[in-house]
């Protein structure tokens, strides 16, 4: 079905159309918002192509993605990822993966990856092998609550704590981008889990404005902050007690025990005069 960016689908129509006339390629499968019905003027295009593994070390990734639109940009990324910008500053990710491996590790990644419409995601397929993965992703699977919730209230004490002893030394950006970047997204992480909202998983920040309570959202916002010494510190300590209420509220539904003096300690630091 089209979606919100007729530009997206004009792309992913013509790549389909070269995959299909490369023989080198066994298979191409879409994921990203495009998959999942969520795609809109400012979506990236985002795909594995699996490449015939004799063909993998001669595979020229950019010059394929030439023949899709220029490029003003093209480099493999940290996570090892060929990434582009098109002319039109449509960015775009690209995998490029051995076909057979690449194809059996499809299934692994349940729980992670949601293909609402597989047959939509696979642009090429010339085996049938990239079908049958693609389609054990149809399903929906929500992360065991249980051990999830252990584990992100673990992450949230141990990573709140170094940025407790961060802000003692007094780095207010390093601790700024600590409260940012990694204690935030952990946090948003647990907050979706108590509120059935899991579908944004891997970015929970995404769609926060319409899948988040106006009160959670209200709690995100106090834990953010300017990197100025005095917000960050306010945003660090609100963070801390958003983190415990989280962590309690889930301790208490799934019934698992909270290193309680640990937590008054880290609130401890936090609330240290410097």
């Amino acid at each position: 079905m089209p979606s919100a960016s007729p530009a997206l689908d004009d792309r992913i129509d013509r790549l389909r159309k070269l995959a299909h006339a490369d023989p080198r390629l066994e298979g191409v499968l879409l994921y990203g918002s495009w998959t999942l019905g969520e795609a809109d003027a400012h979506s990236d295009i985002e795909a594995y192509l699996y490449i015939q593994d004799d063909e993998v070390a001669g595979f020229d990734g950019r010059a394929f993605l030439e023949q899709l639109a220029p490029l003003r940009l093209a480099y493999t990324n940290m996570y090892d990822i060929l990434t582009v910008v098109f002319d039109d500053l449509m960015r775009g990710e690209f995998h490029l993966t051995p076909a057979g491996s690449g194809i059996d590790e499809v299934p692994t990644w349940q729980g992670m990856v949601h293909l609402p419409r597989p047959d939509d995601a696979v642009l090429l397929d010339r085996t049938g092998r990239l079908t049958r993965a693609a389609r054990q992703l149809a399903e929906f699977r929500p992360h065991e609550p249980v051990s999830t919730a252990r584990q992100l209230t673990d992450e949230l004490a141990n990573w709140t704590l170094m940025l407790a002893h961060i802000l003692a030394r007094g780095e207010i950006a390093r601790a700024h981008a600590l409260l940012h970047t990694v204690v935030a997204p952990l946090q948003l992480q647990l907050c979706r889990l108590l509120r059935g909202s899991t579908a944004h998983w891997l970015t929970p920040s995404r769609a926060l404005e319409q899948e988040l309570p106006a009160a959670d959202r209200d709690r995100y916002v106090t834990t953010t902050a300017v990197a100025r010494e005095l917000e960050v510190r306010t945003a660090a300590r609100n963070s801390w007690r958003w983190s415990r209420e989280l962590a309690g509220e889930a301790a208490g539904r799934w019934a698992f025990d909270l290193p309680h003096e640990l937590h008054e300690q880290i609130a401890g630091l936090l609330d240290a005069p410097r």
